[in-house]
């Protein structure tokens, strides 16, 4: 979870992001930055996001991208 907050704040330095329940609902990330965020995840995990993932749900908040990057991670373990 250390390194998903750290794609954030290289993000959005200025946001709390441990006091938000909704990112996208408090207006802390748009589409431009979850973009950026799949990105990021992709490059230092060695993962594919499906994009059937990349939902509003699945960046809530950081146990929703915790969860959605331990799925990406146990896809990408089987596919190997």
């Amino acid at each position: 979870m250390d390194q998903i907050l750290e794609i954030l704040k290289d993000i959005h330095p200025e946001h709390d992001f441990f006091s938000s329940v909704d990112f996208v609902t408090d207006g802390l990330l748009d589409s431009l930055d979850i973009v950026t965020i799949v990105t990021e995840l992709e490059e230092r995990f060695g993962i594919l996001v499906d994009g059937e993932d990349v939902t509003p749900e699945n960046f809530m908040n950081l146990k929703s991208l915790d969860r959605l990057l331990a799925k990406c991670l146990h896809n990408h373990a089987s596919s190997i």
